[in-house]
């Protein structure tokens, strides 16, 4: 080939390869003026989400330092009793629900799409609608003490006080409907991140070789699952009580208050994990960079995790080692405490292993992990400590305790998230912090820390109590509470200057270079900044360390030849891959910019908040809103059907660009919060069956000595009206997939109005037997049971007309049938739901 034909065809090339980003950069942008607030991808919602977490978490900080200098002195009035209450309060509210959580998802919408060489995160409106619940949710509940209406009860809220609304006031009501609000956020984020890993890796990224933060999200979102739903359940019995006076927590009407305790713990517990997991997983990433080797004992690692993640839930009951429990109850739970240590301990061997058979770099964030590691392994030995029940009988509820949570809390969480953020600003902004600020701000807040809560540990020995506003002189506690209180104010000065350089200083400062810190995972495979459409192109992959291994991949990349190199269509697309293998099996669109998530987030959040001031019909009107703002949301940007079946993606492969069924992202999403759901459903079994062990007759008896209950013929109604609606749900699928649109639309309709009935028979039961749930624990008990199962059912009958509507616009087809797979899906789960409820109302009581 002549010079000049060679010339021409390098011309030729490079003239293709600006044609396809400039097609790439139109489709991927990023709306301008007041429409950037309609934006729905992962750049920004990831900004918003993580900016706004930290807002939380400087607002708790105030909050803290306020605590601290109405301690700093004995007897000292600088704050009233009251406000001091809502203080405390809030500061653990908004640290756990309002950044602790929210920042590791806001962290993992960020960056999980760059790690996995993705476009964007499957759901990105699910992610937006997200963000504004949290928002919401987090106005409302922070600034209700500006309003002096602030809950004032500690950020667990224990019954049967806080169910006193004589007592509580609005405040409860608040933490309660406000929290509920925001957690809808942490599991729809939850439901995104589980999806990303599994679905949406790189071809060739098995696994076994995906980086080891993406293991810990899959963990932590699939620990939410099944920690938030208890909450949620014991959310639902709470206010209940509060607002209909159903006796849950009630000790005379047959309910129990440590039923809270139980329900609040199983979420609590773990909770800790789900906040300390995604920072260790930040270390994951940090340390092998600046060892420059690979992570020692992978596996060995991710076992841990997991082990971690499992453990975690056995744990709840040693932070009720004082309630009174049987002491084998008691022994088993010590004796998990205790055990989650090993594989807790395996993950920091990791990290000294990795440190010591490499060649370390000293940088900013290995500045802070050190620092990290350091304070975790004081709180970890803590830890054991309160693990051991006649320990904990000392130092329970006394200012020991606070030493070793915040020693946990910020040497495994706050300093790994210090360090991720010195480490992954460049990749946000293409500026590096200031390291000389950053060496500030380490000492500032190691040294402020450790002054801060190292003399707790000797305040809370001396008998010093938790939550409360002032103390006596001359019981050796004022020059400790000096000592905390300035080493608070130290700490702050660090955070701050943090804040000032985050915020402001690195404007002034030249961009960084690509790959500034020479890691070898897929994150920094982009130039700086990183173009709008997130990679030029998908890579193949082939190892963990792939930016080591394959040095010549980002030119590739940048030329665009690799998957998915152009936008022909002009539509935003990535890639679905298989779970295991990451073999391509779909070119999937997903939708752009839309205001509907952040207009469904208000409606919904107008929901809850009418409801906290008993405002319900309005709350209803909003909730009708709402469900119509989710359904065009849904209708506009779900299950699209595309102009052609497949298209070309590069390297030869063709791919459909519909799909259904397991190999869609959309029945991933329906399973895994349905998963969710359950856990909820078990939580409310859980309930139940707690009444049975403690109360000594349950369910109580009638004037004629049989035991009360909504009888058999009702719910025998209910279930046979329940196996025909699910029958006919999978009748008219099968319908669909022979062509014939009448019989699925027959069959969704039949569906409908025979669920609807066994919905009626569910609650005809407890009506007709005179079941009064505010008499007694065990009504009530049932009738929330009754209630879960018909409002499930009444969702599902949403879902049918739905589809039905779906079918008359010729959106659902039998080759375009997304719709009809997860609503189907999801009646299989509302069944199981429905018929367990039905054999535990109808029949436990004739076993009882």
């Amino acid at each position: 080939m002549s010079d000049e034909t060679t010339t021409r065809h390098d011309g030729a090339d490079r003239a293709r390869q600006e044609a396809q980003q400039r097609r790439l950069d139109a489709a991927w942008e990023t709306p301008k003026g007041w429409r950037y607030w309609s934006a729905v991808n992962n750049t920004e919602v990831g900004v918003w989400y993580t900016a706004t977490s930290f807002l939380f978490f400087l607002f708790a900080g105030a909050l803290a330092l306020l605590m601290r200098a109405q301690l700093a002195v004995p007897d000292n009035g600088l704050v009233s009793a009251p406000l001091y209450n809502q203080a405390f309060t809030l500061h653990g509210t908004a640290m756990m629900f309002l950044f602790a959580v929210p920042i590791f998802e806001a962290v993992a919408i960020l960056l999980l799409p760059t790690m996995l060489a993705a476009r964007d995160l499957p759901f990105p409106r699910l992610s937006a609608y997200g963000y504004w619940c949290f928002l919401i949710g987090g106005i409302f509940v922070c600034g209700s003490i500006f309003f002096n209406a602030a809950p004032d009860a500690g950020w667990f809220m224990y019954p049967p006080l806080t169910t006193d609304t004589r007592i509580t006031g609005i405040g409860a009501d608040v933490w309660l409907l406000g929290l509920s609000f925001i957690e809808v956020a942490s599991i729809a984020a939850a439901v995104e991140l589980i999806v990303g890993v599994l679905k949406c890796r790189p071809p060739g990224m098995r696994i076994n070789t995906i980086p080891l933060y993406c293991w810990y999200v899959l963990i932590v979102a699939g620990m939410i699952l099944f920690a938030f739903p208890p909450l949620i359940a014991g959310d639902i019995l709470f206010e209940l009580e509060r607002l209909a006076g159903w006796p849950f927590f009630d000790p005379k009407r047959g309910g129990d208050p440590v039923l809270w305790q139980h329900l609040f713990w199983i979420f609590g517990h773990p909770e800790v994990y789900i906040v300390f997991l995604p920072s260790i997983a930040l270390l994951a990433m940090i340390i092998p960079t600046f060892a420059r080797r690979p992570i020692v004992g992978y596996s060995w690692i991710v076992l841990a995790a997991v082990g971690t993640g499992f453990l975690s839930f056995g744990l709840w009951v040693h932070h009720m080692f004082t309630i009174g429990l049987p002491a084998i109850s008691i022994g088993f739970f010590s004796a998990a405490s205790t055990a989650v240590a090993i594989p807790t301990g395996v993950q920091i061997f990791v990290f000294i292993a990795t440190m010591l058979a490499g060649r370390v770099t000293a940088s900013t964030p290995m500045l802070f992990a050190a620092g990290s590691l350091a304070i975790f392994v004081v709180g970890g030995l803590t830890g054991v400590m309160v693990a051991i029940a006649p320990f904990d009988w000392q130092a329970h509820d006394s200012y020991f305790v606070v030493a070793h949570l915040h020693y946990v809390l910020i040497g495994g969480m706050l300093l790994p998230l210090f360090a991720g953020a010195y480490y992954y600003f460049p990749l946000m902004t293409a500026r590096k912090l200031s390291d000389r600020l950053a060496r500030w701000v380490f000492w500032l807040m190691f040294a402020g820390f450790n002054i801060a809560f190292l003399p707790m540990h000797l305040s809370g020995l001396r008998g010093m109590p938790r939550r409360i506003f002032t103390y006596p002189g001359g019981m050796g506690l004022d020059w400790l509470n000096l000592a905390s209180s300035a080493g608070a104010a130290i700490f702050a000065a660090g955070v701050l200057l943090f804040t000032w350089d985050a915020a402001w200083g690195w404007r002034r400062r030249a961009n960084a270079e690509r790959n500034p810190w020479g890691a070898g995972t897929l994150e920094w495979l982009n130039p700086l900044p990183q173009p709008s459409c997130g990679v030029r192109s998908v890579p193949g992959i082939a190892s963990r360390y792939p930016l080591w291994d394959d040095p010549d991949l980002p030119r590739r990349v940048d030329e665009g030849r690799e998957y998915l190199p152009d936008a022909e269509e002009g539509l935003r697309e990535t890639l679905v891959t298989s779970v295991l293998d990451a073999g391509p099996i779909q070119c999937l669109r997903v939708p752009g910019p839309s205001f509907l998530p952040m207009v469904a987030a208000i409606l919904t959040g107008a929901v809850f908040i009418l409801t906290t001031f008993h405002l319900y019909w309005s709350g209803l009107v909003f909730g009708v809103a709402a469900l119509f703002a989710i359904l065009a949301w849904l209708w506009t940007g779900t299950a699209m059907v595309p102009e052609k079946q497949a298209k070309d993606v590069g390297h030869g492969t063709r791919l459909p660009l519909y799909s259904s069924g397991p190999h869609s992202v959309g029945w991933w999403a329906m399973f895994i919060t349905m998963t969710g759901d359950m856990t909820a459903f078990a939580s409310l079994l859980f309930a139940y069956f707690y009444y049975w062990t403690i109360l000594p007759v349950f369910p109580p008896l009638d004037a004629a000595g049989a035991p009360l209950g909504p009888g058999l013929l009702w719910p025998g109604l209910a279930l046979a009206a329940s196996l025909s609606a699910w029958g006919l749900m999978l009748w008219a699928r099968r319908q669909n997939a022979a062509g014939r649109a009448g019989g699925l639309r027959l069959g969704l309709l039949l569906s409908a109005l025979l669920a609807a009935g066994s919905a009626a028979a569910m609650l005809m039961g407890p009506w007709q037997a005179g079941l009064q749930p505010e008499t007694h624990s065990y009504p009530a008990a049932v009738w929330v049971l009754l209630l879960w199962a018909a409002a499930h059912y009444a969702a599902g009958i949403v879902m049918q007309l739905y589809a039905v509507a779906r079918s008359l616009a010729g959106k659902l087809t039998r080759e375009h049938d997304i719709d009809i797979q997860n609503i189907v899906l999801y009646w299989h789960f509302a069944a199981i739901t429905g018929h367990v409820t039905l054999a535990t109302v109808a029949l436990f009581p004739l076993l009882a």
